[in-house]
């Protein structure tokens, strides 16, 4: 066990290697220039003045000259420092200590998206066992319905038709950022209250989709599953029903779900663009979106890296989970 986590470990270095270099290329392929942020909305600015910019930022250099000279940062876990106007290091943005720990943008973005997490595997593995085992009755059929309309509505569309519903037109939910302005002025009880209005809109478009895959997933691993040998056996044994599906069936049936998984880590940054810019969320996904309207590469480039990283790490982690559910696997 130890040998092939050692193995893995290492086998990760390369594949984050080509990762940075892919994204780094794709990143100065877009049209436009950090600079031009700067200079297009100053008629003063002068060429020379341009170019002295495109030198202080290393823009003037070779593509690979400005890879490598990322890369020898990046090896000392430094990102470099943010093309912005505040000139801030990358690190220091993802991770504002001058905010409370809670009120931190990877902290934001990570509490939201486990939230999310929770809430469909809470929901979807039960419904998806539940289809399977009652298959092409009514609750299947309704929820075969509700799962294709969950692929078919765009996630940043249901976002706006839930904040006309509840804040516009009911005044049921707050439609942005984490906390009201008279937050300070809260009770205990109506400060946590306050928190948990501010997370519902977001937390429940995050996981629509995901319960819409996940469910339908685990009604045809379950399906697979009910139909093999040994679950005809323990049923033939007098094993009660529950028994059957829920200690024999359910294992099995878990399995492929384990490598969504370990898939969806890499959500926890890339998939809160949409809804943290919609719900004004002070998170990554936010940073994310203006890092790339800015054309801040080091920023960018942090983000994509940090990202990379939890793609793997998730990779590793459903591999561990496999081996940890299936006894076949940790004998091979």
């Amino acid at each position: 066990m130890l040998n092939y986590l050692i193995k893995r470990l290492l086998e990760m270095i390369p594949t984050l290697f080509g990762i940075t270099l892919v994204s780094f290329f794709i990143i100065h392929l877009a049209p436009g220039k950090p600079t031009d942020i700067l200079t297009e909305l100053n008629p003063k600015i002068t060429p020379e003045a341009r170019k002295k910019l495109e030198e202080y930022y290393g823009l003037d250099k070779p593509i690979i000259v400005q890879y490598g000279m990322w890369l020898k940062r990046v090896v000392r876990l430094d990102f470099g420092e943010s093309f912005s106007t505040d000139h801030r290091p990358v690190m220091e943005k993802i991770w504002d200590r001058s905010q409370p720990i809670f009120e931190r943008r990877l902290f934001i973005t990570f509490f939201i998206n486990a939230l999310s997490m929770l809430l469909i595997f809470l929901i979807a593995i039960p419904v998806g066992i539940s289809s399977a085992v009652r298959q092409y009755s009514l609750f299947d059929k309704v929820t075969t319905v509700v799962v294709f309309i969950g692929f078919a509505i765009p996630s940043f569309w249901l976002a706006l038709l839930l904040m006309m519903l509840f804040g516009i037109h009911l005044h049921w939910l707050p439609i942005s950022g984490l906390k009201s302005m008279n937050y300070e002025s809260l009770s205990l009880i109506g400060k946590i209250w306050d928190r948990t209005a501010h997370l519902l809109l977001p937390v429940f478009v995050s996981a629509f989709g995901g319960i819409a895959g996940l469910s339908r997933y685990m009604r045809s691993n379950m399906l697979e599953v009910i139909r093999q040998d040994y679950i005809v056996t323990a049923r033939a044994k007098g094993l009660p029903e529950s028994k059957v599906i829920y200690k024999h069936a359910l294992r099995n049936a878990l399995l492929p779900i384990i490598t969504l998984l370990g898939l969806s880590v890499p959500g926890l940054i890339g998939g809160s663009v949409i809804f943290e810019n919609i719900f004004g969320i002070p998170g990554m996904g936010q940073l994310f979106f203006m890092g790339v309207m800015t054309r801040d590469y080091p920023l960018v480039m942090g983000i994509l890296t940090i990202g990379a990283l939890l793609t793997l790490l998730g990779n590793l982690l459903a591999d561990i989970g496999y081996m940890l559910a299936d006894p076949r696997i940790r004998a091979k």
